[in-house]
């Protein structure tokens, strides 16, 4: 992260991110997916926040420009918890085991990688897509 320019906390805890991957959910729903991903990011690997907590995933909604009641109401009644489970299944599927993962045309590079190596992925996806037009 530090090498990357990225802002990253000390974490002393690490906090279930479920009810937070479901306010993302509903937050794509609402057009508002880049802006709440980015404030769950900052609370969670900057800020060390527990976002699993309702209130505070409320106050982190209400930043994002969303309806503070609807965002609690999405959490309390988990109205977004089948996409969720959905998600984690096809992760699954894939044969995905952690964070970040790059996917496509079969390929998969899984965790934190240097430039190098996202650059080689990259590379690898383009000759793929050049061998299947030939």
């Amino acid at each position: 992260m530090n090498e990357a320019g990225l802002p990253y906390g000390e974490r002393t805890m690490t906090y279930n991110s479920r009810l937070a991957q479901e306010l993302g959910k509903w937050a794509d729903s609402q057009d508002a997916g880049d802006s709440i991903h980015d404030r769950l990011y900052q609370a969670y690997f900057v800020d060390n926040i527990n976002i699993g907590d309702v209130d505070t995933l409320v106050t982190i909604a209400e930043s994002a420009g969303l309806d503070a009641s609807s965002a609690r109401q999405v959490l309390q009644n988990r109205e977004f918890k089948q996409q969720v489970d959905d998600d984690w299944q096809r992760s699954r599927d894939y044969g995905i085991t952690g964070v970040p993962t790059f996917y496509s045309n079969e390929l998969m590079l899984v965790g934190c990688q240097p430039y190098e190596n996202l650059e080689k992925f990259v590379q690898r996806l383009l000759l793929k897509k050049d061998n299947q037009n030939v």
